[in-house]
């Protein structure tokens, strides 16, 4: 005979060592809440990416594109080089891998591509004009931004083209051009002015001449760090920013069949990778320091090591001989982790040697301004507003410390808009307090099943590396809305009826699609069915007031 105890999964209180769920008089009671995602509290573009991914999930693109661009403009742009740290703070990470939110991006900006999707209506003109100095990613994103608030926009810029690093730093089977320039498209389609081949030399000048109200500066780290080896034969070294630049131009530099890159970030990856695809039978990246200490991507180092490019860890060049050579010295970590040498020494063959050691911003130009404050080559900002010492000077992006990124620029440029937007109507800029945060240990993970993540196509890696052509493919559009449905909904109602079942009260009101619940406080008599079962914490129990 079965034991009907064992049946039962809801056990009786011990009224002995505690108290019941309720009681005649209610002493708690259950609150609604909206708590931040880890997604779009890691996103440094500042995406509402729980929002869009809710709607790519209902089958509203063109909608969750517009909710995406609210503060992005480049989802195609980025969805293909962002370095997702939204998927890195995913609570799903802890259950079948995170939401591939990129790849879901890259939907959304490759489908307003093809439908040809534009941005909405601006605010009426203001008559305030503002200047920006740079089309990368940080200015034309302050750019989209100042336009749609109503403002004149004006970019000056030293490149031929648009697209700062975008263009000039990205190689093209990351980022093919012609993704690039539709999405820079909608930008002067709002009647942004982009002068290019114009290289500012006198800030101050320039904003009385043209009678700008503010000054956003958001020129890029173009210049390459350079390092004094011995060297017999100078012409076989170049500066990867250089180099980048070059082919991305469309130069085909003529590097030998041994290439030696040195450095370890995603610039060395980049450097060593298009190497390959100029031709370079060996492509070595040497690297003073171990794997774990290198700055470069993880996805970056893999796809690398995929496409050929072998890494010589521990070892920095010493000298540039005649014949192709090279001395490198062996080095060793010490008891606090750095890179010491040991007095042991190597040669390396290599035709070209490519130097990636880190970017500076040529910021030489702001020096002569009163009131400006650097750090080596950056300015000196208000956090918060991204604004100089010197009022209605803005700086954001490789002009300030921080990450140097698209995203991170991206976000400068949406937050330095904004700061100049309110600075022009002299009033404080607004800032929305956070929620608290949704954790994985806080969420009921009963109500979601096994979903695996899903996997973008990928060009062979031994075909790739012989022209530029795009390596990653997108997903389809079934893919695109499985992927979106496996968001979790942290910390925020998605209308699953899980509370409106479990309440044996009849407690909880449906208000209809969309507008979620509320509770009926005259049935409800606190027991916490609903908080206890609510499968993404948007629901807490509070003290009933007195």
């Amino acid at each position: 005979m079965v034991d009907p105890v064992r049946l039962d999964m809801t056990q009786l209180p011990d009224l002995a060592a505690t108290t019941g769920r309720v009681g005649s008089v209610r002493t708690r009671m259950p609150v609604y809440v909206d708590l931040l995602p880890p997604c779009n509290n890691a996103c440094p573009a500042g995406e509402n990416i729980q929002q869009w991914l809710r709607l790519v999930k209902a089958g509203a693109d063109e909608a969750a594109w517009r909710e995406l661009t609210r503060n992005n403009p480049f989802p195609a742009i980025h969805g293909r080089v962002c370095y997702h740290p939204c998927e890195t703070a995913c609570n799903r990470v802890e259950l079948d891998g995170s939401v591939s939110i990129h790849s879901v991006e890259r939907y959304l900006g490759d489908l307003a591509i093809e439908r040809g999707w534009r941005f909405g209506p601006t605010r009426p003109a203001t008559g305030r004009r503002v200047l920006i100095v740079g089309a990368g990613p940080s200015g034309l994103s302050a750019a989209y931004q100042l336009a749609m608030l109503g403002h004149t926009v004006e970019i000056r810029d030293a490149s031929a083209r648009p697209g700062g690093m975008m263009r000039y730093g990205i190689p093209a089977y990351r980022l093919p051009r012609d993704v690039l320039d539709a999405e820079l498209s909608r930008i002067t389609a709002l009647g942004v002015r982009i002068v290019l081949d114009h290289r500012v030399t006198d800030l101050l000048a320039e904003q009385a001449e043209g009678g700008f109200d503010a000054v956003f500066v958001a020129i890029g780290a173009h210049l390459s760090k350079r390092v004094d080896i011995p060297t017999r034969d100078a012409s076989r070294i170049v500066d990867a920013v250089s180099f980048l630049r070059d082919v991305a131009s469309g130069e085909r530099p003529v590097i030998g069949r041994r290439v030696a890159v040195y450095g370890g970030g995603n610039t060395a990856m980049d450097a060593a990778r298009v190497a390959r695809r100029l031709g370079a039978e060996e492509s070595i990246v040497i690297y003073r320091r171990t794997r774990q200490q290198m700055p470069a991507h993880a996805s970056e180092h893999a796809e690398a090591l995929a496409e050929g490019v072998q890494m010589n860890w521990l070892r920095t060049i010493s000298s540039i001989d005649d014949e192709a050579a090279m001395t490198v010295e062996v080095m060793q970590l010490d008891e606090d982790g750095r890179a010491v040498g040991t007095g042991r020494f190597e040669t390396l063959q290599a035709d070209t040697v490519i130097l990636a050691l880190g970017q500076e911003a040529d910021s030489d130009f702001l020096h002569s301004i009163p009131g400006l404050r650097f750090d080596r080559d950056v300015l000196q900002v208000d956090s918060r507003t991204l604004m100089t010492d010197v009022p209605g000077i803005f700086a954001g992006g490789d002009a300030v410390p921080s990450e140097r990124t698209v995203t991170v620029g991206v976000g400068h440029g949406k937050r330095a808009a904004r700061t100049i937007d309110a600075w022009l109507a002299s009033r404080p800029p607004l800032e929305t307090p956070k929620h608290d945060l949704a954790t994985f240990d806080t969420l009921n993970l009963w109500y979601f099943g096994d979903n695996r993540r899903s996997t973008q196509p990928e060009l062979d890696p031994a075909n790739r590396v012989t022209d530029f052509d795009e390596i990653h493919g997108g997903l389809d559009d079934a893919q695109a809305h499985v992927e979106a449905s496996r968001c979790l909904s942290c910390g925020n109602c998605f209308e699953c009826d899980g509370c409106l079942g479990s309440c044996p009260e009849a407690a909880i009101v449906k208000l209809g699609k969309g507008f979620r619940y509320r509770f009926d406080y005259e049935r409800c008599t606190g027991c916490a069915t609903c908080y206890e079962q609510c499968p993404v914490h948007a629901i807490e129990m509070i003290a009933e007031p007195r």
